[in-house]
Formats: structure tokens, sequence, C-alpha cells
């Protein structure tokens, strides 16, 4: 008997005879993050869909999840303001892009 946690996360799911058979499982694998001088990054102002609203993004980054999320955790305490994670983008809120710009320079990150 198989376990039920066993079927999570396999791909390609098939019976076999065989007793030495795998099964594939789908690795998520995270990428790691990059040092901050090898960083792309860019701060643009948006304010679609937001109600009128302007935020600051800053989007490009590679690395973990956790790691973007300590950018944007700096980011907000360095500006006073509040912001969000989302889909592999910074968003602060407010134009604050002279000030995060001048942040991610400080802190040795290549931005635009």
């Amino acid at each position: 008997m198989s376990n039920k946690n066993d079927k999570k996360g396999r791909v390609n799911v098939v019976y076999s005879t065989n007793p030495d058979f795998r099964y594939e499982y789908d690795e998520e694998n995270e990428t790691e993050t990059l040092a901050p001088e090898k960083q792309n990054l860019r701060v643009t102002l948006d304010s679609k869909q937001r109600k009128g609203k302007t935020v600051t993004l800053v989007q490009g980054f590679v690395g973990t999840e956790d790691d973007l999320k300590e950018l944007a955790k700096l980011l907000k305490n360095k500006c006073g303001v509040g912001g969000s994670v989302k889909d592999g983008e910074i968003i602060i809120q407010g134009e604050l892009k002279e000030k995060i710009l001048a942040i991610l320079r400080d802190n040795k990150y290549r931005a635009k």
C-alpha cells in the first residue's frame, strides 16, 4: 500500500510492475541570490490600477523570496512608508524613486 502523501508532487505518475521504479518528483529550485553588485534593478513609478495612488516599483531582483523580502523591509524602514512584495517585485507606497535609488546605491546595488 502506498502512502497518500507520497503521491503529492509526482511528475508523470504511472503504474509500474518494476520493483526498482522511482517516481520523478517536481523539485522547486530557488535561484541563488546574486551579489548586490551583480543585481540589475529597475526603479519605476506606477499608478495604474491603484486608484490614482502612485507607488514606486523595484523590479529585476534575482534571488530567493526571503532575500527579496529582506530588501523590501530595508527600503520600507529607510523611507518610513509601507509596501509589499508581490510577483517578484517590491512595491513601496509613494513617489520615492530618487530616495530608493540612493538607498540601493548606498547598499552597493546596481539600479537604474
